[in-house]
């Protein structure tokens, strides 16, 4: 059985949600995972947000914009009085669950339920839409299968367990529809897996079932080997490592959640990206194979912050760098580069929560410096080290300001550290040197 993945574009408008029965009704039984319409994640977030400032008046009345549209959805989409009519009340219903979120106290858990209904509603509203057209499909609630534990880690115990019990009460059927993004938490309350996390949960439910394979399907053909919205000519990548794949995720390659791969590396299930818009374009395959060496990709990731950790007692004393790290470890704090000198370690984070906390113990025991607004340009491709062609990426040190570099420390990635300022540039010129000059 495969596993396909349609994103919000996807199924944000019902032209769109037609394409997607025309490539899902092929015979074959597959499960197809869903996120929300488009926009509909942005206006939960926006509910949440004016009810976290206790603006109820705001809150209900992007509530009731938001439901007057989907009422609008459901009427071009279901022609069938009966099923329309099943929908609308489901509808209702949703909607009425966010009303009453507004007379209670705002908390993560009510911010957490609101987030699901647009994948509750979208999944609702398309299986419908499948057995109006004729097809054998049947839901799958991803909130009786998918959990995370106390690590936010799939909890694959509980989903493999739970996901073969949901699929037997839901029937023989030849496509099943279930939610992507949303799941239990440790303590089985609503929670989700962050944005972009219907690629997690795609790839969560291949590794479950041990699928043949699992589509991630968007509105691009493929990972391009650059930004295509900084980039002019960009071109998709035909194929991709398992590990050049999870490089160019975790650098800022919006096309999949940073752990897409991670849960079938193991078991060598493929994943293929492909193009909603376009369905016979190739998109990318990626697999346990190592199609060829050098430089395949760029990506960029931003919102990062650069700390230089500089003490004059540094020079070989025991235990400095475990001391740094242990305060990085206190406040759950990931690191993303890191160098090193006689006197100074330079290092970069993804997440500013607790910096201030973070800065002031630092300071105990050392000078601190700290520059923000700045951006990870991440090079991947299988040995990329080695490669006779490599050195051409260093001719953008006479263009560029590199505030750090990350060289060696995978055999796969090589990372720059600039100023967000300078990114697009950047992302232009890497593009110039590696991909207009060069042939891999």
């Amino acid at each position: 059985m495969k596993v396909l993945k349609f994103g919000g574009t996807s199924v944000g408008s019902v032209k769109n949600m037609e394409n997607v029965k025309e490539i899902i009704n092929d015979g074959e039984q597959k499960i197809v995972v869903l996120s929300a319409m488009s926009g509909t994640t942005n206006s939960l977030v926006a509910i949440g947000d004016s009810l976290k400032v206790q603006n109820v008046d705001q809150a209900l009345s992007a509530i009731n914009a938001l439901h007057e549209k989907y009422i609008a959805v459901v009427d071009e989409l279901l022609r069938d009085e009966t099923l329309n009519a099943q929908v609308k009340d489901y509808v209702a219903e949703r909607f009425n669950f966010l009303i009453d979120c507004t007379y209670k106290s705002f908390s993560q858990i009510i911010e957490n339920e609101i987030l699901a209904q647009g994948e509750l509603l979208s999944t609702f509203m398309f299986n419908a839409y499948l057995q109006q057209e004729g097809v054998n499909s049947a839901l799958l609630p991803a909130l009786d299968y998918m959990k995370i534990d106390e690590n936010k880690e799939p909890d694959f115990p509980y989903i493999e367990a739970h996901i073969s019990e949901v699929l037997e009460k839901a029937g023989e059927a030849e496509i099943y529809i279930t939610q992507g993004f949303i799941c239990l938490d440790d303590t089985g309350a609503v929670s989700n897996l962050q944005r972009g996390g219907s690629d997690y949960t795609a790839t969560i439910i291949g590794a479950s079932i041990k699928a043949g394979e699992v589509q991630i399907w968007t509105d691009i053909d493929g990972m391009h080997n650059n930004d295509p919205r900084f980039v002019e000519g960009t071109k998709p990548i035909s194929d991709l490592s398992f590990d050049e794949a999870a490089e160019l995720a975790y650098f800022g390659a919006k096309i999949l959640h940073p752990q897409t791969v991670l849960p079938v590396r193991a078991d060598g299930i493929p994943v293929r990206l492909k193009n909603t818009m376009d369905p016979e374009a190739k998109g990318t395959s990626i697999t346990s194979n190592h199609v060829e060496n050098g430089i395949k990709a760029i990506a960029a990731k931003d919102n990062i912050t650069a700390i230089k950790i500089k003490s004059g007692r540094m020079l070989q004393a025991h235990g400095f760098l475990k001391k740094v790290f242990e305060i990085f470890e206190a406040y759950k704090t990931s690191i993303d580069m890191i160098t090193t000198s006689e006197v100074a370690v330079s290092l970069t984070v993804d997440d500013d929560t607790y910096l201030e906390q973070i800065v002031a113990e630092l300071e105990n025991f050392a000078t601190i410096e700290v520059d923000k607004n700045q951006s990870i340009v991440c090079l991947v491709g299988h040995s990329i080290v080695d490669h006779k062609e490599t050195y051409k990426l260093f001719k953008i040190l006479k263009d560029v300001n590199i505030r750090m570099i990350s060289y060696g420390g995978s055999r796969n990635n090589i990372s720059l550290l600039i100023d967000t300022a300078n990114k697009i540039t950047t992302l232009q010129k890497l593009n110039k040197y590696l991909f207009e000059l060069v042939t891999l």
